[in-house]
């Protein structure tokens, strides 16, 4: 259990899958589960390319700024650098979203 994750407000449940096994090119794939009118802040993406899937509840996504819709089957996709904030618009059920990451391409060095 994460709380005020980023800055944000509520309780985020998250679970990792792989349970730290190696499934390349994979790094991680969490199930998170975001509370009743909670909100994640605003966090640049500094390690890895991550994909963001909707599953229960309904909700609303920003990346790099830019809102949209989030809910059931919805799919965000977050190259390293950009940003994520995430918003339950519920106040009766949790948002539910996978986070899958992936080995992005080596940054080079300034």
């Amino acid at each position: 259990m994460r709380k005020d994750l980023f800055g944000g407000n509520g309780q985020v449940l998250v679970w990792n899958l792989l349970q730290g096994k190696a499934a390349p090119p994979f790094t991680a794939v969490l199930s998170c589960e975001l509370a009743e009118s909670g909100r994640v802040g605003r966090h640049v993406q500094e390690e890895f390319d991550e994909i963001v899937v909707g599953l229960t509840g309904y909700g609303e996504i920003r990346v790099d700024g830019k809102a949209q819709a989030f809910g059931p089957g919805a799919v965000a996709y977050l190259p390293l650098g950009s940003t994520l904030e995430l918003v339950n618009e519920a106040t009766d059920q949790p948002l539910r979203y996978l986070i899958i990451k992936a080995a992005g391409e080596a940054k080079d060095s300034p």
